[in-house]
């Protein structure tokens, strides 16, 4: 007999993406650009930083480059607002795709990749909000994939969250500055663009060797204790 909840849940999964995949190409978000941006954005006010948070959002919950979106956020508000609304539109992103794999997919998902899952839980579950940092301050890995399977996961949400935003913050910077036009000498823009990402970078590998000497030392004393 087959099960009725997962079956509706996965129907509601697909179409809820297929919603979504919709909406963006309706949007023009597959074709994202400055074109795209002195239509719909630029000059129209609130309307249009509405628009850019919601229209980012669902760029990056579909998996599309958070890059991109901090490019035309400096392209289209200046350095500082565009960091600040691409920042928002990401984390929303981020929380929409988390919150749909667990709305959605959290039960038999999470059975059907039990192992895997164990290991998010790992990582993410004794500390969400460095962990996230960590994650996001590195320029590897998929984003997509990191809030799925977050959303699947038996982690915070909200620490979480919390994290991804302030890990985000370089690279948005760096992105908003390149795409603002800001009045520098271009050499000098891209610069101080590659140093902020080396730093930003270093800082996650230190936060990341500083996480796993704790794990390790925590497990020493476990171990001892039994």
């Amino acid at each position: 007999m087959i099960a009725i909840k997962p079956l509706l849940k996965g129907v509601g999964m697909i179409a809820l993406l297929a919603g979504a995949m919709w909406a963006a190409e309706r949007m023009g978000l597959f074709g994202l650009n400055e074109h795209w941006i002195d239509q719909t954005v630029r000059g129209h006010g609130l309307r249009g930083e509405l628009v850019f948070i919601a229209a980012g959002a669902l760029f990056t919950a579909v998996g599309m480059p958070r890059q991109i979106l901090a490019f035309l956020g400096g392209y289209a508000f200046g350095f500082l607002f565009g960091t600040t609304l691409a920042l928002i539109a990401t984390v929303c992103g981020a929380a929409l795709t988390l919150f749909y794999a667990r709305g959605f997919g959290r039960g038999w998902l999470r059975q059907r990749f039990a192992r895997r899952m164990a290991q998010v839980d790992a990582f993410l579950g004794h500390s969400p909000f460095a962990m996230a940092l960590v994650i996001r301050l590195l320029p590897i890995g998929s984003n997509l994939l990191t809030n799925l399977l977050t959303g699947l996961a038996h982690v915070r949400a909200l620490p979480f969250l919390a994290g991804s935003a302030l890990g985000f913050l370089p690279q948005t910077l760096i992105f908003a500055l390149a795409g603002s036009g800001v009045n520098l000498d271009p050499e000098l823009r891209f610069s101080v663009a590659g140093l902020l990402l080396i730093a930003s970078t270093l800082i996650g590998v230190r936060l990341y060797r500083q996480h796993r000497q704790a794990a390790q030392l925590e497990e020493s004393i476990v171990q001892s204790e039994t």
